[in-house]
């Protein structure tokens, strides 16, 4: 039957007469038609309810994929250096070591402040006083406040501050004023900080 035919065949049909159970005896360019449209229906149904979710699971597999093989690029990364990052905290903890050897003790307080005091005669100053202030904890360490009090000039105190930035102890120098003494001598009061590693039972 050629498709002219089917067409004419199409004319000549009564819709109106065509009975759903009795399929069988439709005309054959009916039945044709309505064998590609089910064959339509099903491959839609199969597309949207199969083909789509398999389609959807293959790229979210796809990015996951490609999320793994970074992960496994950065580690077999950190893997192949592995023996340098060990080499580098062998070199930090020496380094962290040397740090914490300048920090000074509890018992080795009177001594820096006898060095410091030491410092201050060596420049040419007149030592009037120096305390030690209330304790500062941070996180990780201790801050420990000297307040110092001096008279001398502007070549003494400079000297002075050089001598405390050479002593083997981490001293730093803060809040400083100089005011006209009585005398023709200038007085300073300088805050010195050092500091002390905080141990793990103030932890």
């Amino acid at each position: 039957m050629t498709f002219k035919e089917s067409l004419s065949e199409l004319k000549d049909i009564d819709f109106a007469d065509l009975d759903i159970h009795q399929i069988g005896v439709w005309p054959a360019a009916l039945k044709t038609i309505l064998i590609v449209l089910t064959f339509l229906v099903i491959l839609g149904l199969g597309y949207f309810l199969k083909v789509k979710e398999i389609s959807q699971l293959t790229r979210h597999a796809a990015v996951q994929e490609a999320e793994l093989m970074q992960q496994y690029q950065s580690k077999a990364f950190l893997a192949a250096n592995l023996d340098a990052y060990r080499q580098q905290m062998i070199a930090l903890d020496d380094t962290f070591g040397a740090l914490l050897k300048q920090l000074p003790k509890d018992t080795e307080v009177p001594g820096l402040l006898e060095d410091i005091t030491e410092v201050g005669y060596g420049s040419g100053l007149v030592m009037t006083s120096i305390s030690l202030q209330p304790e500062k904890i941070s996180e990780f360490y201790v801050e420990l406040p000297i307040r110092i009090d001096v008279s001398g000039d502007y070549h003494d105190f400079a000297s002075f501050v050089s001598g405390v930035a050479s002593l083997p102890r981490i001293v730093t120098l803060h809040d400083y004023s100089i005011d006209q003494s009585d005398s023709d001598r200038l007085a300073m009061v300088i805050e010195a900080k050092t500091y002390r590693y905080k141990a793990e039972a103030e932890q």
